[in-house]
């Protein structure tokens, strides 16, 4: 093997490990910009919140009930939501987009419960 081909291998190697560093770097770059933007999107995603106001016109049953059908949580957690609302007047049953707030919302009222949808 003559030593010119074996130093310009050497020269492609090294251009090769350059592009494979360099490359790296900026995939590294863009993860973290993605990962920045994704911390932004999950911030808006608890932007607005729906709060369940007490009254004495329901039973525990009918409220927890309904916040499992508005909100899709377990029971258990319904029944957390269901004592707060009785015992500190208020909970905050559902966070995230304000579109899903709304729909949360009107399923709540749909048997005259009292609610607010607010911003964090």
């Amino acid at each position: 093997m003559c030593p010119v081909t074996t130093d310009k291998r050497r020269e492609n190697a090294d251009m090769t490990i350059s592009a494979i560093t360099i490359t790296g770097m900026a995939s590294q770059e863009q993860e973290a910009a993605e990962t920045q933007a994704s911390r932004e999107d999950t911030s808006l995603l608890d932007a607005y919140r729906v709060v369940l106001f007490n009254d004495d016109e329901h039973t525990f049953d009918e409220v927890i009930l309904q916040i499992i059908r508005a909100t899709g949580c377990s029971r258990a957690q319904a029944e957390k939501h269901t004592w707060e609302v009785h015992t500190r007047g208020r909970s905050i049953v559902y966070s995230g987009l304000l579109d899903r707030c709304l729909r949360v919302g009107a399923i709540l009222e749909e048997i005259d419960l009292k609610t607010e949808i607010q911003t964090s």
